[in-house]
């Protein structure tokens, strides 16, 4: 398997303040993981360029671009809900964030790349077509996904959404679209407090209670999600990779460590090479502890590239 990381050093600068726990320095934590591990000097290396409006267009409404366009702010911090804040950098971090998965996009429908993952803040999953939330602006990986589906005409994607947060902006951009099946697991009752009731058919979503651990959530995906993505068949398989889930981190109460992250990696590259020629796009979403950030995604790329 071949690998790029796509990224941007914009991303490091869109900071929300010292004590909020979407920083800077979660790129930092990851880099210095993948260098350790020895990871960093057996991937491609990719920069990402920044996303045009057009490309934003297929998952966001015009009037929240514009919203955001006039928010960004020259000076000090601006708001765009209690979680959500713009630096004068955020809005181009935001355009390169989501420009990451369109050129991921292009890596691996051209060929060029199998598996690539995009190490990119802010995250997206939260990012509803018309609103910002939960740290997110763009949905990047809505944004990857619209665009492999109009640019290269691809008639089915799967999006597995492991993050420890209910995909709420994912899903309101995908729900009732018959060519996108979306997959979320997340604790429940949490934030954002969605996702436990039935929709349409093609979104799977996983409500967890407080404290599950690695043994019942495999049960739960070997019960839920691997027979229907099996059956759908996806010609490209993409993966919102939060890593909020483990047992260290301070954001959620799940108790998920390193090998589960790895398992659940496994599960999404046998089924791109059944089904999607090894095509899968992996985007950051959460993870806040440090540490096991790092070591989280070091896991998740060992099973990408097949390492075990």
């Amino acid at each position: 398997m071949t690998m790029a990381i796509v990224t941007h050093a914009s991303c490091r600068l869109h900071d929300m303040g010292d004590d909020h726990p979407e920083q800077p320095a979660r790129l930092g934590a990851i880099q210095d993981a993948l260098l350790a591990s020895g990871l960093d000097f057996t991937v491609r290396h990719v920069d990402a360029p920044a996303v045009t409006r057009e490309q934003l267009l297929r998952v966001h409404d015009p009037e929240y671009l514009d919203l955001i366009a006039a928010v960004s702010p020259t000076t000090g911090l601006a708001p765009l809900d209690d979680d959500t804040l713009m630096n004068p950098h955020s809005l181009e971090a935001a355009r390169h964030a989501a420009g990451a998965v369109i050129k991921a996009v292009d890596l691996v429908m051209n060929d060029d790349i199998d598996t690539v993952f995009c190490n990119v803040r802010p995250p997206g999953h939260h990012a509803e077509r018309h609103h910002a939330g939960g740290f997110c602006i763009y949905n990047n990986v809505a944004a990857g996904a619209a665009y492999a589906l109009d640019a290269y005409g691809l008639e089915r994607i799967a999006i597995i959404d492991f993050d420890v947060h209910h995909g709420n902006g994912t899903q309101d951009i995908f729900e009732g679209d018959p060519r996108v099946l979306f997959c979320s697991s997340f604790q429940h009752p949490y934030y954002p407090f969605s996702g436990d009731e039935a929709t349409a058919d093609n979104v799977i979503n996983i409500p967890l209670p407080a404290g599950t651990g690695g043994e019942d959530f495999r049960r739960a995906v070997e019960e839920r999600w691997l027979g229907p993505l099996d059956a759908f068949r996806p010609q490209l398989v993409m993966l919102s990779a939060g890593f909020d889930g483990h047992a260290a981190d301070p954001m959620a109460q799940f108790r998920l460590r390193e090998p589960d992250f790895a398992w659940i990696t496994d599960q999404a590259r046998e089924l791109a090479l059944r089904h999607a020629d090894g095509r899968v796009i992996s985007v950051l979403e959460g993870g806040y502890d440090l540490p096991a950030l790092g070591r989280s995604v070091a896991a998740h790329l060992d099973s990408l590239l097949g390492f075990k």
